[in-house]
């Protein structure tokens, strides 16, 4: 059975997030390898790799890209390809502190401000005490430092590292380095700290099952208004340039 399906040529993931962190726990459990890029793509990220030839080349060098995204659902969904659910950065990121509280994984936190990456340092450790942070940087740094934050990664060699600049800039800046950060696995997680340390909530579980979360998060951040203008353009493409083509 085919384990992907191609919108706009990105190669969606057809596992749901148990499968998925199924997946990532054996990466993890692995003794070596090559650092396992995760991806998890909304429909901004797909529009915006139409035009980034960087972003399709990571695109398809990653490990596996996961359906951030309700619109990424219905498009599979109108190519008669379904995706069984959403699996997102943050449900990912949560499930895997779940695994590694029982397995003993580390993690590294990179980005956010510094008093949210301090915040969430502290919850992760509160409530999945089996998890070893060993280390965190916030997002705040610049060009000269950049080095010695990729050689405080490499030094650490986390067996997650999660990436909180934004997106695509975190996809961009774990493939720039994969080579010396030394993790296990690595992903760009968005705003997830900012949801662990409280500063953001989440939508309530209602919205979540009815997929207006990105709804809500408009609500709650109209800031957050010119990046879901893509959505309509998203919507046309699919029914009409052909989901399925690059």
């Amino acid at each position: 059975m085919q384990q992907t399906v191609s919108i706009m040529g990105v190669p969606f993931s057809k596992l749901n997030l148990q499968q998925t962190i199924k997946k990532l726990t054996v990466q993890l459990d692995k003794q070596e390898g090559k650092l396992f890029q995760l991806i998890t793509a909304n429909p901004e990220i797909v529009m915006v790799a139409k035009q980034d030839e960087l972003l399709r080349t990571i695109i398809s060098q990653s490990g596996m890209i996961t359906a951030d995204g309700i619109g990424i659902v219905l498009a599979a969904k109108w190519q008669g390809e379904p995706l069984e659910e959403r699996v997102t950065g943050f449900d990912i990121f949560t499930g895997l502190l779940k695994a590694g509280n029982e397995k003993g994984y580390s993690i590294f936190l990179l980005g956010a401000d510094e008093e949210t990456s301090r915040k969430a340092s502290e919850v992760i450790a509160e409530q999945y005490p089996g998890v070893r942070v060993v280390g965190r940087q916030n997002g705040f740094f610049g060009k000269e430092e950049e080095a010695g934050v990729v050689a405080s990664i490499g030094a650490a060699k986390p067996d997650i590292l999660v990436v909180a600049m934004g997106a695509p800039y975190s996809e961009k800046w774990i493939y720039k380095y994969k080579k010396d950060l030394k993790a296990k696995v690595a992903f760009g997680i968005g705003g997830s700290l900012d949801v662990l340390a409280g500063k953001v909530k989440r939508a309530p579980v209602a919205w979540q099952k009815l997929n207006l979360e990105w709804l809500y998060r408009l609500l709650s951040q109209p800031s957050r208004l010119r990046r879901q203008l893509v959505l309509p353009r998203f919507a046309l493409k699919i029914l009409f340039g052909g989901g399925k083509s690059k």
